[in-house]
């Protein structure tokens, strides 16, 4: 375009039928606005994530499942305080480190069901490329996802553990006591969380498609905990009960089981209540940790493609 031999149709010195060089002002305005940077896009990709867990701010049908699995875990705490208050009980039934591997099942499928929510769609719609246009690096995506499904996790198991606090309170039972089982019940259900959205992050990262992800999500947990459990009562039956505890570190429900029965006074669901003492639950919480770090460092390079 040459500003300086614009003209208009009809000026003096013009040929009819020629092409004219015309310069339209559109309208466009530079952004004068503040620069909120990458801190704030990491907020706000972990606040719609955290959201997007539980259907806020989606659509009715979003919110259905979520919410039924949030109610379903925290009914039975409902149900034990209610029994506690009117039959006077001295102490709950149940401890607060147990309830969550209790309610394993309900934990397995909110998992299933948000991790591909919060990982897949962004894949297959292919809007990850979108998120590192911006200034969102590569970290700062996976630490968004990451600590928003955990703390979706913790606020699923945190909540009934809160109900059964309240209720021991409110039953009149050693203040003392019920405070110290809720902190290590808070602990326990705070690494459950950490751990469980780690492994499902990467198995549902690894697919495009959701169905696909909530499938292999289910089949991770279901198989580990079902066959560790069976290899467990054999050795229990078989009189070999020294593997039992090791046999623990191949599940992902095991071993948070193995690592409160060692570090937070909790009672093992071990077959033989023989769960692993201080020097094996260490072992526990290294692998613990060991799977968080792999597991960040999965997703890490899952979308270093990911996002090409």
């Amino acid at each position: 375009m040459r500003p300086d031999t614009t003209t208009t149709p009809g000026a003096p010195g013009t040929t009819p039928g020629t092409a004219q060089d015309v310069i339209h002002n559109i309208g466009y305005r530079t952004y004068d606005g503040p620069r909120l940077g990458r801190a704030y896009a990491r907020r706000s990709l972990f606040s719609q994530s955290l959201r997007g867990a539980y259907g806020l701010g989606r659509s009715a049908r979003s919110k259905v499942l979520p919410m039924i699995l949030f109610g379903v875990m925290c009914l039975p705490a409902a149900i034990i305080v209610a029994v506690a208050v009117t039959v006077k009980m001295k102490q709950l039934p149940m401890e607060y480190t147990r309830y969550a591997i209790y309610l394993q099942a309900v934990i397995g499928l909110y998992l299933a069901a948000q991790a591909p929510q919060s990982v897949s769609r962004d894949l297959r719609f292919r809007t990850v490329p979108l998120y590192f246009s911006r200034p969102v690096e590569r970290i700062d995506y996976v630490l968004a996802k990451f600590a928003a499904l955990a703390s979706a996790l913790f606020v699923l198991t945190a909540t009934p553990l809160l109900v059964l606090y309240v209720g021991a309170l409110l039953a009149k039972m050693d203040a003392g006591a019920q405070t110290e089982g809720f902190a290590q019940g808070l602990v326990s259900v705070a690494l459950l969380s950490v751990l469980f959205a780690g492994i499902g992050l990467v198995i549902a990262a690894l697919t495009p498609r959701r169905g696909f992800g909530v499938a292999a999500v289910i089949a991770v947990f279901t198989i580990s905990y079902g066959a560790v459990s069976t290899v467990q009562g054999i050795a229990l039956g078989t009189g070999h009960t020294g593997v039992i505890p090791w046999l623990g570190l191949f599940s992902p429900v095991t071993l948070i089981d193995g690592v409160q029965t060692a570090f937070l006074d909790a009672t093992t669901a071990f077959p033989g209540g023989e769960g692993p003492g201080a020097a094996t639950g260490a072992v526990y919480l290294l692998v613990v940790l060991a799977v968080i770090a792999g597991s960040y460092w999965a997703l890490m390079r899952r979308y270093r493609k990911a996002g090409l």
